[in-house]
This record gives structure tokens, sequence and C-alpha cells, in this order.
């Protein structure tokens, strides 16, 4: 197997990347993200990265190797949803200590730790995690996971991307690597047909695929594999045999799809879920590419006429959102896919995006973005605090879409906020999730809290009052004293 070294320097030189395609070998020998800072890893390392693209396959155990800590800060750290399994949401590690450490005895309890999985939980694979610590001991985990598989009968599947090795969006891209090399080919399926495609880099954040997946059913599109959003393990397994893909995240897997691709002539596309006119042109394309491969060009027509009821249904239910949300401005402080697809699904309600963040988003989100913006003024790399806290205090947006990271500060400034990214509970993919999204914005924007929170504090009431208090009865001191005089004029002319 190609050393860790090798398969970053493998996923940095990504063909299927255009910012890679326009750097020259030397530039491009330098990588793709910068190398973390030890001790602040805040964005997420190599490991948070592949366990966060591999937990969500629901039906496996998923090992961590390493000290209690690494286990306990990465368990369930998205919104994913299963409709069955739940064993991915049981923690497994082998708890190493120092003593352990100390004394060589990690590759041994590994191998204890998958016999026990096989023993009481009997899945149809284990997924084993390298960390820091084993990687920088020198634990042969694939050795491990090699002879452990040939002594228990079931597939044991090393992911060797520990914290050091880079970002988090590397580490996603090395799950998408062992993937490659040790599930996706391993089981030949016996119920192929033409209406066969893969999603990749789908998580169903909140179970929101489930709002997708009936569409491509009532098609007679099958998802072979959703990867990774509620997976099972055979079926990413047997999805070299789909017969297209489409890529939702380019960010986290263009190495995964554009490997299927040269490997299983599987061909991709990259397309979005968010919004009522990219739902609609990804079944479009679904159904292009699935006629390429030799679909019955017939499924054209059917899915023209799902589009249209679809949207009919989506239009007129958004019809009575407009008129509360037309002109509301919103700051968009999110990443990839979302960088753009978020900002086309506002704007076909009539909301007014007055900026949004491409920090993790890959140069084809941002020229999308540049396309629906018209003004790159709106496109910002990265946003201080202090500058998201002064454009919103200063009323120049009327609710920031985000992650929980930037909550406080829309609290602080007294601003509606709406939790749009993996922490979310409320799935927006799809049509129905189109209208979920807009009736959230609007519930968030016209929540009478909002009135509350921005009246005067009773201390300042208090104060106001005292002020007007003097200033009132100054005046009236002022009154009496002018009134007096006056009478005191008139009557020395009434004496007179």
């Amino acid at each position: 197997m190609p050393s860790l070294n090798a398969k970053v320097q493998d996923v940095f030189d990504e063909p299927a990347c255009e910012k890679n395609r326009s750097k020259d070998s030397k530039a491009r020998k330098n990588g793709c993200s910068k190398p973390l800072i030890p001790g602040a890893a805040a964005g997420g390392c190599a490991f948070d990265g592949a366990k966060i693209v591999l937990q969500p396959v629901t039906d496996v155990a998923h090992l961590i190797h390493g000290p209690l800590g690494c286990e306990g800060n990465s368990w369930d750290n998205r919104g994913s949803a299963s409709s069955g399994p739940t064993l991915w949401r049981t923690s497994f590690t082998t708890d190493l200590t120092e003593t352990e450490v100390v004394m060589g005895h990690g590759e041994r309890k590994l191998f204890k730790a998958i016999r026990e999985i096989k023993e009481a939980y009997a899945p149809p694979a284990v997924f084993v995690y390298s960390t820091c610590v084993t990687a920088l001991i020198g634990d042969d985990i694939e050795a491990v996971c090699k002879r452990a598989a040939e002594k228990f009968g079931l597939p044991v599947v090393p992911v060797n991307a520990p914290g050091f090795a880079g970002s988090k969006n590397l580490g996603n891209k090395l799950a998408g690597e062992a993937l490659l090399d040790h599930v996706i080919g391993s089981v030949e399926p016996n119920d192929v047909t033409a209406y066969d495609i893969n999603i990749i880099g789908e998580f169903n954040l909140s179970g929101e695929f489930w709002l997708v997946k009936p569409l491509l059913d009532r098609l007679g599109i099958r998802v072979r594999a959703c990867i990774p959003g509620d997976a099972r393990y055979l079926d990413i397994a047997s999805a070299h045999r789909a017969k297209a893909s489409m890529l939702v995240c380019s960010t986290a897997l263009i190495n995964l799809a554009r490997k299927m691709e040269e490997l299983w002539d599987i061909p991709f596309f990259e397309g979005s879920f968010y919004g009522i006119t990219d739902t609609s042109e990804a079944l479009r394309q679904i159904a292009k590419l699935l006629v390429t491969q030799g679909a019955d060009p017939e499924i054209l027509e059917r899915t023209e006429a799902l589009i249209a009821e679809e949207e009919a249904i989506a239009w007129k239910k958004l019809a009575a959102y407009r008129p509360r949300l037309e002109g509301k401005r919103v700051l968009l402080n999110t990443g990839g896919v979302k960088s753009w697809s978020i900002v086309d699904a506002l704007m076909e309600v009539g909301i007014e995006i007055v900026g949004t963040s491409v920090k993790k988003s890959t140069p084809e989100d941002k020229e999308r973005i540049k396309q629906l913006l018209k003004d790159e003024n709106h496109l910002f790399e990265s946003m201080a605090p202090r500058e998201l806290y002064n454009m919103l205090a200063d009323g120049k947006a009327d609710i920031m879409l985000s992650g929980g990271r930037t909550q406080f500060i829309a609290l602080k400034a007294k601003t509606p906020w709406l939790d749009i990214n993996q922490e979310r509970h409320q799935p927006y993919a799809g049509y129905d999730g189109m209208v979920e999204l807009v009736r959230q914005i609007d519930l968030a924007i016209h929540n009478p809290i909002w009135m509350e929170v921005r009246e005067p504090a009773p201390w300042e009431c208090q104060h106001a009052v005292e002020e007007e208090l003097t200033n009132t009865k100054s005046e009236n001191e002022t009154g009496y004293a002018l009134q007096n005089f006056v009478g005191a004029v008139a009557g020395s002319f009434g004496k007179r």
C-alpha cells in the first residue's frame, strides 16, 4: 500500500481540480491547503475530516485507535440520520494509556478490540482510524487490519489519516481514498440496472436526502450508493456498478468521483439539491447522464413532467412568503456548495444577498457565485468577528445564515440568525426543503423577540425618565418664574 506521504501528495495533485490544473508542477507539489500549526486545529484535523466522511456509514463499527480524547472529540459531530442501523452511533476506541504507548502494546490491543467487536456486534465491516499518537509511535494499522480480516472473516478497513497529516479537508479526501482502496469494487451485485446512480458527498444532514430520494424513486432511478449519508457497507462495496454519479460536495470527495470515472467509466457531474432551480437541474442532469449510459430516452420526458409538477407546488407554497421576505437582506457566512446553492435558492424568492463567504469554496463554486451576484464585492474570503459584528450592528443585513461558531456574533448584534451547517435540525434539500428554509427564515426575521431585545434596557429607561423629569422640572420652574414676572408687571400697570 502507498505510504501516507504518497497518498497526501496524490490527493493534492488532483487533475479534476481547476485550481490545480492552473499551477505549474513545482507549485502543485506544495499542496492544496496550508499545514496546520500544532495546537491550532480549531477547523478540524485530518482525522476529524476522515471521521466526518465515514461515520455516516451506518451499519459498520467505527473503531478509533488512540487515546480516549480523540473519539470523544469526534463522536456525533454531524447531524446525519439513519433509516435503520444504529451501530454507527456506538463509540468504539482502543483507549490507549501512557503505559501501553510506552510498552508498545498498541497493535495487540487493536487486534483484540476488533475481535471483541466481531463477537459482540457481528458488523459487516470494521473501519479502523489511526490517530496522532498511534501514528507517531509507529503502529502499523494496515498490517493489523489485514491480519484481523483473515482471522475473523470480515472486512477490516484501515483509515490512515492521523490528525497531524493536515486539515479536515485533507482528511475528507483520505477517507475517499480508503474507500477506493479497500471497499468500492469488493462486492459484485447481481441486480444491476440501467438506472443505478451514486450520490457522492451527500451527508443526509437532518435526513434531508429523504426529501430528494422519493423524486428519484418516482422516476425509476435507484440510488445504488449514497456516499456517505445513510449508507450501508454493501451498497458502497458495489457502487462501482452504478451508471452515473452526482457529486454534491466537490471540496470533500472530488477525488473519489474522478477516480471512479477513471476506473469504472462512471461519468459524474457536480450539482446541488438546494433551491428549486438547482434541484430541477440536478434531476435533468441525472436523467441525461443515464441516457448516455444506455437508459431509455423516455426518462427525459418523465423527468420534465415531474419537474413541472413539483415546481408548481413549491412556487405556490412560496408565494405566501414573498411579500414578507422580498427585499430582505441576508448575509451568508458559510462555504463549499452552500456558498452558491443557497445564494441561488434565496434569490428565487426575492431575498437580497449582501455578502457570502467563499472560504471553503472551490474555484468552480466562486465562479458560480460571481455569475449569480454580478458583483464580486459581495464575496469575502473570510471576515473577522469584529467586522461581522459591525456589519450586523449597523443594520446592513436583516439575518445571518451560518454555522454555530458565529451565531453569538449575530445574537450580540441583536440580529436574527439561522443555522444552515451540519448542526442544523431542519432539512433544506429538494423542493420541500426549499420551502422549509424560507419558512425558517421568515420565522427568524419576524420573531417578536427581536423587537424586545432591541428596546432599551430597564436601567437605560430609568435614566431617560430621570432626565425627562429633570428637564420637566426645570421647564416648570422657568414657567412659574415667567408667570410671576408677567403678573407683577400687570399689577404695576394696574396701580397706575
